[in-house]
């Protein structure tokens, strides 16, 4: 939250009202995706329409580097302030667009989908039906994913570890095809984390969550966002932001080990004492015992420093992301930032 004095530019001075009743606002962020931002526009549009319900589509240009900006305006310049567009200054990655998004929506139910079609915008009912049925939060499964061997089973261990971590099972973290009610959202806006993982954080936050299965088709165009090394530092960010679980294992492990070196200086004792000193092997010995121990230190220095960055990250006090403009509304610039 802002702290006492500050004013929050884009919360408590943009031309967006707050949460209408009923209405439902769609979050896509877009990173160069040009190539299919126009078959996006031609599925997502019917589907709104045939919600029976006010709605309002909020895309996140994420420092594109394609056309897609041009393609987004245009969209906007013809749905009469039912789409708005906002432009971030850079690339800020996926999480901070979607928080970029969430800041500008107004729904009371507010779904968030990805512009590469993957997730079909034709499940957005679906998701809206379980919210409707009393739910906070509503996360998609691909039970049928259309990617890599080696994406599907990192996404796997990825997903079990958020399991544990958050205490909330579901099979499928890493789908952006979700539904959140609106305090949900405020709240997890509001957090101002600057390595926020949305749904993690969303569900810490939940009374109630649901999880249904969804489609997933073959990319039509452009390249994946994510890679393994990705994958990785956002796995590494969720450890770190949501548990000082490895830390604390790190202490135990501590513990474990003095423990294991008091036993094994006993038991070489007594072999001394018993069978007089033997050469053999020792060297050996020493050395594995010098490399665990070795080892050991660098893992939990590695861990510490990871606890240490993020404390710097925060203190920084730096923007998670920085709105250019937002098209849509108006097309001047807005003087705000995601403080």
């Amino acid at each position: 939250m802002s702290s006492p004095g500050k004013i929050s530019p884009i919360r408590d001075t943009s031309a967006v009202a707050r949460a209408e009743r009923g209405l439902v606002s769609i979050v896509v962020p877009v990173f160069n995706e040009s190539a299919n931002l126009p078959s996006l526009w031609s599925r997502l549009k019917p589907v709104l329409d045939g919600l029976d319900r006010a709605w309002e589509t909020v895309f996140i240009d994420d420092g594109s580097r394609d056309d897609s900006l041009g393609i987004l305006r245009e969209i906007a310049a013809g749905e009469e302030g039912r789409v708005r567009v906002v432009e971030l200054a850079r690339n800020f990655g996926q999480h901070s667009a979607i928080l970029a998004g969430f800041k500008q929506s107004r729904g009371d139910i507010v779904v968030t989908l990805d512009a590469d079609l993957q997730n079909p915008p034709e499940e957005i009912p679906r998701l809206i039906a379980a919210i409707d049925e009393g739910n906070d939060v509503v996360g998609g499964w691909r039970e049928e994913r259309h990617d890599q061997a080696y994406r599907k089973y990192a996404s796997r261990l990825h997903n079990r570890l958020t399991s544990l971590i958050v205490g909330v099972p579901m099979h499928d973290y890493g789908c952006m095809l979700r539904a959140y009610r609106r305090h949900i959202v405020d709240t997890v806006v509001d957090c101002d984390e600057k390595a926020a993982f949305v749904p993690a954080l969303a569900n810490s936050f939940a009374k109630r969550v649901a999880e249904i299965p969804v489609g997933h088709d073959d990319r039509a165009s452009g390249q994946s966002k994510y890679n393994l090394f990705s994958l990785a530092k956002l796995s590494l960010n969720l450890i770190t932001g949501f548990s000082l679980a490895p830390i604390q294992l790190l202490s135990m492990t501590g513990i474990g080990i003095s423990m294991l070196a008091v036993t094994m200086a006993v038991v070489l004792l007594a072999h001394r004492l018993i069978y007089g000193p033997q050469e053999e092997g020792a060297l050996w010995t020493l050395f594995a015992v010098l490399f665990f121990f070795i080892g050991m230190i660098f893992l939990a220095l590695g861990l510490i420093g990871e606890y240490a960055g993020r404390i710097y990250i925060e203190v920084r006090r730096r923007p998670t992301y920085i709105v250019r403009a937002v098209h849509g509304v108006s097309d001047q610039p807005v003087d705000s930032d995601g403080d």
